[in-house]
């Protein structure tokens, strides 16, 4: 890719003049990246900006102009050292960095800007490609392709750095300009690992991609009139290595039994497939199995970053169904019309795949051009950062459905009502249905149906519909729960303020949350609980609405309940805060309250709406700090004060350290109070002092402020309204132990429970025609012979990405799933394991294998990439399960299987 020069994007001198305040630099840089968005073309230059820069700079632009910059100062110049190898002229971006957390992309337009002002960098551009087969998309090429360049003239190796959609002619043009070498002379082969494949066409505008040229793969330079015979050829020879349009309808023996020179098995009625040419050529050919050798034992090459891909593949390629399916001649069934499939190339592509896989012997197959294929279908999994096994699998399963899909023109079916008919008649003809529009071996293989039901938490409407799944995303139970800290305040003061931890469902709604909590501070029946968020010594909110979800409610977050009776039924009612606050100017000698400073938790409490005076409002102040007073100060008020109030001369000496500018008002304030106590807006800027007769009509929100003083502070530990607790403290530093271990039953049971949905999928009810957060039960109604079970480890929110280490036990022979299944029609729900997809290490990495057990024995192994070893079955079970995959036991479908492939075997 020829990107211009760094410097052509850096003011060399000087850095201009920044905009004059950061709102204008904000607004400036929004308007140059909507510009570039709404014109979007293939070969725009991006830039790539380190993740720690660019968050300095938002914080800079993100604070108000009448705030001081010393917590958020303007950033220095762009520094993005910290996101590449090295800091040549050519910069290259280290590997396996994440968008979002190490980099941010921005527009040519705005990274001049950006330059303009602050300098720095190095520049590192990237180009803007077009991605495009069910509609057109556009991506930003973040790390090019590499191709190491061996030169067969004096066997030195140079780096040629290309965009993956540029042609084999620009790969020419680029390899002659660096070698110098006329390109009626050049021929580059491809040189996979290290064997010479097929030769690259110099006037071919097929890409790279295309041409299934990956990351850090080898090239050869060969020149006409050199000597370069001492480079090894692979069997394909310089024939072209494209994948077949077209499945071979040629069919081979899986056990490999001896065979004849004509190619054919003495014992199998399946016929050996003639020699073809291939890109996945990890293997000297697609050879014939020998007398005594093993099928399905073949590892895959790690292409960079692929054990994803190649954990999915090696469980998918010893799924008994499907390598008998593709084994055989499927050309009849491809879909080359189908709008939701990929023309067929991709059943093609894994077809072929399977081929290898089953008739190298132990040589490893690289997985080329299934990658290829898979990347441009799937543009999500092109590049060759790690991604996830599942995803792939679920990708791969719906594509090759649609791929295969018999049903050519699809019926629009209108569905009927349910009428309440029973749920068989109802199942079975939702699932006719789907057959009608969808019959391919995927279908019929690995497809189920689970009875949904929906309830209205508000009118009570049912819905119940019969869905059909392709696998089964089992939550561990510890991710359908969370844990909310609620502090507790007592508004007739009989206990001091308590935290408590509940556990609530993770999409769970308020109502839940104040049910749990007043199971754990054994609320009466006659009292309620008031659930506010405190933020800053304020109510920032309250959570009134009992069906309001407490996904609402942040881990960072300081949650508070406020106990107190319940009102008498048609009492007007209204919500009296009382603030803290207190310095050292006082709070009347203050600016407009600007140095009023609060602190710890308000108290908050119901009154009538009737009119209230100065001394109704101190009576309920004293109720909420009595379990704060100090013992001694207790001792020493029954000394000094006359029915819980200070005589005049104590109260003045007390009040020392407050100096107000108006002594009467002082006076007035004090007399006949316990507290200084002054009623203030919602913006806490104006103050106006009560006294004891003071009269004030109660609003919906009536709020005053407590001054405080050190004759408070002597009498009152305030201690216990601060340090809220947060309402979940995860610690990073904390060594993880072993969690206790789960069954995959658990999961399962967990996965059927009833549970409301996530505010974010909210369902439209009938009955009240408003989007409802209902609750939602799902139940078993009809399995498949392949069942397969996807461990949800992985979680996600705004701020944190976990993954969850729990062990969970599951049953590799014997897995008895009868008392799940609501339809009872006689067929087995037994189920044995027999391969199963692993995630060893953390979330955005960690390394991906495979379990799988041979159709024809009981044997497992370990497929590691091109890596291949025996295992114990008692090794299976560990803590990386990540997906499971069983069979039906004693099936229809998977005795004819097996007899097949006895019989293969003999």
């Amino acid at each position: 890719m020829t990107i211009a020069n760094s410097s052509d994007f850096m003011v060399e001198n000087a850095v201009c003049d920044f905009p004059s305040t950061p709102e204008e630099e904000r607004r400036i840089v929004s308007e140059l990246t909507t510009e570039s968005e709404d014109n979007l073309k293939e070969g725009n230059l991006y830039f790539v900006i380190s993740k720690r820069w660019y968050t300095s700079w938002e914080k800079y632009v993100e604070q108000p102009t009448n705030q001081c910059s010393s917590e958020s100062p303007r950033p220095g110049p762009i520094e993005n050292n910290d996101i590449i190898e090295n800091a040549s002229t050519d910069p290259q971006l280290r590997r396996l960095l994440v968008e979002g957390e190490d980099y941010v992309l921005v527009p040519q337009q705005v990274w001049k800007r950006l330059a303009e002002w602050y300098s720095g960098g190095p520049a590192i551009p990237r180009k803007l490609i077009c991605q495009e087969f069910y509609s057109r998309s556009f991506s930003v090429e973040v790390y090019p392709l590499c191709l190491l360049l061996t030169d067969g003239r004096d066997d030195s190796i140079s780096t040629i750095r290309l965009g993956k959609q540029a042609s084999i002619r620009e790969l020419y043009d680029k390899v002659c300009a660096l070698t110098e070498v006329s390109q009626e002379k050049a021929r580059i082969w491809d040189y996979f690992g290290k064997r010479k494949g097929q030769l690259l066409d110099p006037s071919s505008n097929k890409s790279l991609e295309e041409s299934s040229l990956h990351m850090d793969q080898d090239i050869l330079l060969e020149v006409d009139g050199s000597s370069s015979s001492h480079y090894a050829v692979s069997s394909a020879g310089n024939e072209l290595a494209l994948v077949p349009l077209e499945p071979s309808r040629s069919l081979v023996t899986i056990a490999g039994g001896p065979t004849l020179s004509n190619g054919h098995s003495t014992t199998s009625k399946f016929s050996l497939f003639p020699k073809i040419t291939s890109e996945d050529d990890g293997c000297d050919s697609l050879s014939i199995l020998g007398k005594g050798e093993r099928g399905g034992l073949a590892g895959l090459s790690n292409l960079g970053n692929t054990c994803f891909m190649n954990s999915a593949l090696q469980c998918l390629a010893h799924t008994p169904q499907i390598v008998e399916y593709f084994l055989q001649d499927y050309s009849e069934d491809i879909n080359r019309d189908n709008p939701l499939g990929m023309c067929g190339e991709l059943a093609i592509a894994f077809g072929e795949l399977l081929k290898k896989l089953w008739s190298s012997g132990r040589n490893a197959v690289a997985p080329r051009s299934f990658k290829t294929k898979l990347a441009r279908f799937a543009p999500q999994f092109s590049g060759y950062n790690q991604h996830d096994s599942q995803e792939l699998l679920a990708f791969l399963l719906d594509g090759l459905h649609e791929d295969l899909n018999k049903v050519k023109r699809k019926p629009y079916i209108e569905l009927k009502d349910s009428d309440n008919r029973p749920d068989d008649e109802v199942a079975e003809e939702l699932w006719n249905y789907h057959k009608a529009r969808n019959d391919s071996v995927i279908v019929n293989v690995c497809q189920g149906q689970y009875k949904s039901t929906l309830i209205c938490p508000v009118c009570g409407k049912i819905s119940i519909t019969f869905d059909p799944f392709m696998y089964l995303s089992l939550p561990l139970p510890s991710t359908l729960t969370r844990q909310i800290t609620v502090t507790v305040f007592y508004c007739d003061g009989s206990h001091l303020p308590m935290p408590y931890t509940v556990t609530v469902p993770k999409y769970g709604s308020c109502r839940d949350l104040i049910t749990a909590l007043g199971t754990a501070c054994c609320l009466a029946n006659d009292e309620s609980l008031l659930l506010a968020e405190v933020y800053d010594h304020k109510v920032f909110r309250y959570f009134e609405n009992p069906l309001e979800s407490v996904n609402l409610i942040k881990n960072d977050e300081h949650i508070v309940a406020y106990r107190m009776k319940q009102m008498e039924k048609g009492s007007g009612k209204a919500k009296l805060e009382i603030l803290h606050g207190g310095q050292e100017r006082g709070v009347l000698g203050s600016v407009r309250g600007r140095d009023v400073k609060l602190f710890g938790t308000p108290f908050v409490t119901y009154v009538n709406t009737e009119p209230l005076s100065g001394s109704d409002i101190d009576a309920v102040i004293s109720g909420f700090l009595s379990p704060l007073q100090r013992v001694q100060a207790s001792s020493k008020n029954h000394n000094g004060r006359e029915n819980g109030h200070l005589p005049n001369a104590a109260a003045d000496e007390a009040s020392g350290s407050i100096s107000s500018p108006d002594t009467e008002i002082d006076d007035a304030c004090d007399k006949e109070l316990s507290f200084r106590i002054f009623l203030t807006d919602e913006r806490g800027l104006d103050f106006k002092p009560l006294t004891s007769d003071s009269s004030l009509k109660p609003g919906i929100v009536t709020r005053v402020l407590v001054e405080w003083n050190a004759r408070e502070h002597e009498s009152y530990d305030s201690s216990y309204l601060s340090n809220l607790p947060e309402v979940h403290k995860t610690s990073f530093s904390a060594k993880k132990t072993r969690q206790e271990a789960i069954s995959l039953f658990s999961c399962l049971e967990a996965f059927l429970a009833e549970e409301p949905l996530g505010p974010d999928d909210m369902w439209f009810c009938p009955g009240c025609k408003e989007h409802r957060q209902a609750n939602k039960k799902l139940d078993l109604w009809k399995l498949p012979d392949i069942l397969v079970f996807h461990l949800k480890r992985f979680t996600y929110s705004r701020y944190l990405k976990n993954k969850i280490e729990t062990f969970v036990d599951f049953p590799i022979n014997d897995l008895d799933l009868s008392k799940y299944v609501k339809n009872k029609n006689g067929q087995s729900y037994l189920y044995e394991l027999y391969a199963v997809s692993n995630h060893y290490g953390g979330l955005g990495g960690g390394h991906y294998t495979a379990y799988a057990k041979l159709i024809d024995d009981n044997k497992w192994h370990h497929f590691d990439d091109s890596h291949v070893s025996s295992v114990n079955e008692s090794e299976i079970k560990n803590s990386a399960a990540y997906v499971l995959f069983y069979r039906r036991v004693g099936s229809k479908t998977e005795t004819q299987s097996s007899e097949v492939l006895m019989a293969d075997m003999d």
